[in-house]
This record gives structure tokens, C-alpha cells and sequence, in this order.
């Protein structure tokens, strides 16, 4: 699906055509949605179609604050199951 003109220029060629990205590997399915991610047609080059800017940053920042939501999850059913276990003792 292509939406000329809906999304900003390419930082990298200044095409202005550019498709929504539904699926990366660093986002799965919410990470492109929260990030506005667009594919370049002419480049092939990920960008933010809101701003126009490149995502590389955007994208570190996301992919720590999973990683992080991830493992105090991890440690919150560790620490239940500790516990768990002690109290079963």
C-alpha cells in the first residue's frame, strides 16, 4: 500500500513515496505503530513518517524499555515463585 504524500520525505533520498511497516524484527506488530515506522519504495530505508527523521534512536530506546519491562517481569514471577516455594516448605 502506498501513500504518496501522506507520511514526510525520506531523510535519506527525499522521495516522497513511502508504505507503513506492519511487522519488524526489532517491534513485532506495536513496535513500527508506536514509532509512525514507514518503508522508503525508492531507498528501501526505514524511517519516522511522522517527522521524517531517522528512527535508530527511537528504535534503541524502544527495544531497552521492552528488555527492561521484560526481565522485572521475569524477576517479579522468579521472586513469586521463591516465594512461593518457601511458604510451601
Amino acid at each position: 500500500m502506498t501513500n504518496i504524500g501522506d507520511y514526510a520525505p525520506c531523510p535519506f533520498c527525499n522521495a516522497t513515496n513511502a508504505e507503513k511497516v506492519k511487522f519488524t524484527w526489532w517491534g513485532g506488530l506495536l513496535g513500527p505503530k508506536l514509532l509512525k515506522h514507514v518503508k522508503c519504495l525508492s531507498c528501501g530505508k526505514g524511517y519516522n513518517g511522522k517527522t521524517g527523521k531517522d528512527n535508530t534512536t527511537n528504535i534503541v530506546i524502544y527495544s531497552i524499555v521492552v528488555a527492561v519491562v521484560v526481565l522485572g517481569f521475569v524477576l517479579v514471577l522468579f521472586t513469586a515463585l521463591g516465594v512461593l516455594m518457601y511458604v510451601t516448605k
